[in-house]
């Protein structure tokens, strides 16, 4: 019999229990109800979000391609595929596993759909590293991310990473994956053709990750509460070869469909298929290869073990197949067929355990959730910049945002990966966008992750769009045109009002942006409960996007090239400092509204530059953003092979030093070009009217120098701030 005790353990209201009930005409047995609460979990489907996703904008300038688990664009005769998605609360409560099986997850995602992985990209957020389990937390999800992605042949190429106190108790884990596939060979994630096979391949079935979907990513972290068990163990060794076997298996023509046995597992995968297309799914448990003994039907249907999939093949092709998956040493075995009655049917030793419409599973309640801006934000939305005492030593202040946690370089964290795999990688992690070549084209990838949550925080609305805007500015940076977008929304619990204004707002902010820019929103996650009862994630809707460059001459990156070249800042600075990292780090306030934001100066800046780029006027381009014009510059000067100084003598002299140095002002970008190109620039930006201002020119000497009114504000020896720079993250983790 089925208590309130079972149901709620799994994760089901009583008003879910009951509509099941109705669903049914009788009380469900343990299985079926185990295979409603991972389907209708919010992980799986989506119940509190899913009314706005459907507004999320699916066309663009790019043919998309929005399939059941990744989603792409056409590129002439290839699909791009990309895909982002959480691991959040495997990854605090075991770091290195949560975080590699979240790497394992999402590559499955993209081959699934017929397309070869050919990076990653991580977007990444911890608290504050003066904490010792913040550190275990970095270093476990940094450690989990190389070994699974360098073991599996993947490379990573880019990504972010920011530390804030709010995601001390939760930390973010989000992984975004992209591949490319010849666009008439893809491959859908649905069941067809009565009579055609189910086979099941890959690795063998466990207890691990059980409840993952339903238990762990669906709820709030409690005290002192133990979820070790529902976090899966992964093996890139066995997806490696699970990927060429796939990818093999498709090109014999006899894959009808195929899905990753990723959350919800082997429940997933069968009644999302035979939604999916329309039919109905028959298996039996026990064909299921399993390495451990005594686990109950519904362990089995619920069970997250890694590297699994599973195929609906042709009758005629079952042998071949089988016989590819055979010779990579895995599993492959028939466990079922496709019916026409359109449920999906579970049987054990002879018995069916579950019997159950396929589209009653895949479509979970609907909620229209409350909610209400919290009290808190008109208070922290007030910041009176003039009481902001102006510091006495820029040079300092400068060293101290660079040695900053959110501000340092990133270099000991992508040392570890290995970028370089299927030689494709044109830019290095740490220049900007990362930069892949496709093979056989003249033209490369571009793609970056994005998302600001101290500016979602204080106004999610404009927060998410300027996560768009600067994802685009990070693309246009390197020569790309913004083609595509994959989100992850992370947030706190949907249940309670103040949190779900949060989603709300940064949903129909996405939504504006990519509408404005033309961009379609092609797939991506919904993460919400991350929260713990001392504290709530600041609102995280981290942007994927991938750029396409038109030609690899086109390919630009951030640092000065040449002695003499004219520094220019393109955009115009405003007198704000609300949520910027300066007022954080230097006057420890997170206040303030953030920058202002004019989308149709985005379009005109995105406009210029790449025009700019075209008629190769520009050497080098860099996106203002988080610290300012002054870490632009920094930038510029220390990210080639070799340390190129400036000398700035025109900036704004209207603006407190502060402003001009630190703003975040958004629509901005810092170019260098020969002095005989500086006409030519002119009047492409007159053409779209967006401001352009000499600011000054690239020297020999190391250092920077930044006037105003021929007062030096900083004098900076650029061989020890890059020192320091590149060794502060480092020092921070061991300390």
């Amino acid at each position: 019999m089925i208590t309130e005790e079972i149901y709620r353990g799994l994760g089901l209201s009583k008003e879910e229990y009951q509509k099941i009930l109705k669903l049914l005409g009788r009380e469900p047995t343990l299985t079926e109800l185990a295979m409603f609460s991972v389907e209708w979990s919010e992980h799986c489907g989506y119940p509190r979000s899913r009314a706005y996703l459907k507004l999320l904008p699916r066309k663009g300038k790019f043919k998309p391609l929005v399939g059941e688990d990744a989603g792409g664009i056409i590129l002439e005769d290839l699909a791009i595929v990309f895909k982002m998605e959480s691991h959040n609360h495997p990854s605090y409560v075991e770091p290195r596993q949560g975080a590699a099986t979240g790497v394992g997850g999402i590559i499955r995602d993209v081959f699934t759909t017929g397309a070869r992985p050919v990076a990653l990209l991580d977007s990444l957020r911890f608290g504050q590293l003066t904490k010792p389990y913040n550190q275990y937390l970095f270093r476990g999800v940094v450690d989990g991310i190389q070994s699974y992605g360098n073991c599996v042949g993947v490379p990573t190429v880019g990504g972010e990473i920011y530390f804030d106190p709010s995601y001390s108790r939760n930390c973010l884990v989000n992984v975004m994956c992209v591949g490319i596939a010849p666009k008439d060979k893809l491959m859908r994630a649905q069941a067809k053709g009565e009579g055609n096979l189910i086979i099941y391949a890959g690795a063998s079935t466990g207890r691990d990750g059980i409840g993952g979907c339903s238990i762990l990513a669906s709820k709030e972290f409690k005290e002192d509460e133990e979820k070790r068990p529902t976090v899966q163990i992964g093996d890139p060794f066995t997806e490696k070869c699970l990927i060429e076997a796939t990818l093999e298996a498709i090109a014999t023509q006899g894959v009808v469909g195929i899905k990753d046995m990723g959350a919800a597992g082997l429940t997933c995968a069968t009644s999302e298929m035979a939604s999916a297309g329309d039919t109905g799914v028959e298996i039996d448990l026990d064909l299921v290869p399993r390495r451990e003994e005594g686990m109950l039907a519904w362990e089995v249907m619920m069970s997250e073990s890694q590297e699994r999939m599973l195929l609906c093949v042709k009758k005629e092709k079952a042998r071949e197949i089988i016989d590819i998956y055979r010779k990579w040493g895995l599993n492959c075995v028939i466990i079922g067929k496709v019916v026409k009655t359109k449920e999906v049917i579970v049987k054990e030793k002879g018995e069916i355990v579950a019997k159950l419409k396929a589209k009653d599973l895949t479509s979970a309640p609907l909620y229209n959730m409350p909610y209400q801006e919290p009290e808190y934000l008109k208070e922290i939305n007030k910041l009176d910049i003039n009481s902001l005492p102006l510091p006495e030593d820029f040079n300092q202040v400068m060293l101290k945002l660079l040695s900053s946690e959110n501000l340092s370089s990133r270099n000991w964290v992508y040392e570890q990966y290995d970028y370089m795999v299927q030689t494709n990688t044109v830019l290095l992690p740490g220049l900007g966008s990362a930069v892949l070549r496709i093979k056989g084209k003249n033209k490369a990838l571009a793609l970056t992750t994005d998302c600001n949550s101290i500016y979602c925080y204080l106004d999610p609305f404009v927060g998410a769009q300027i996560a768009v805007s600067e994802a685009c500015r990070n693309l246009v940076s390197v020569g790309a045109e913004p083609a595509g977008v994959t989100d992850c929304l992370n947030f706190g619990n949907p249940e309670k009002p103040d949190r779900f204004w949060y989603f709300k707002n940064c949903i129909e902010g996405l939504i504006s942006a990519c509408k404005f820019f033309n961009i379609p929103v092609v797939s991506g996650n919904v993460s919400f409960y991350n929260e713990s009862p001392q504290t709530v994630i600041k609102p995280t809707p981290a942007i994927g996007m991938v750029g396409i460059i038109k030609d690899l001459k086109f390919i630009k990156t951030p640092f000065f090239k040449k002695e003499g070249d004219l520094i220019v800042l393109l955009g115009e600075t405003l007198p704000e400092l609300g949520g910027s990292e300066y007022l954080k780090e230097i006057h420890n306030q997170v206040r303030g509204k953030p920058p202002a934001l004019d989308l149709n100066k985005e379009l005109s800046l995105q406009k210029v530059v790449l025009a700019a780029i075209e008629k190769d006027l520009i050497s080098s381009c860099v996106d203002c953003s988080e610290g300012g014009v002054s870490l632009a510059l920094f930038e510029g000067c220390v990210t080639g092979r070799e340390i190129k100084g400036a000398f700035i003598d025109n900036l704004e002299f209207n603006l407190r030093e502060d402003f001009l140095l630190f703003s975040e002002s958004t629509a901005r970008v810092i170019i260098s070009l020969p002095k005989n190109n500086l006409s030519e620039i002119e009047k492409i930006a007159k053409k779209y009217r967006l401001p352009l201002r000499v600011i000054g020119r690239v020297i020999k000497e190391p250092k920077l120098v930044i006037l105003k009114d021929k007062f030096a504000l900083i004098d900076l020896d650029l061989e020890r701030a890059f020192r320091l720079w590149k060794k502060s993250l480092e020092l921070l983790i061991t300390a």
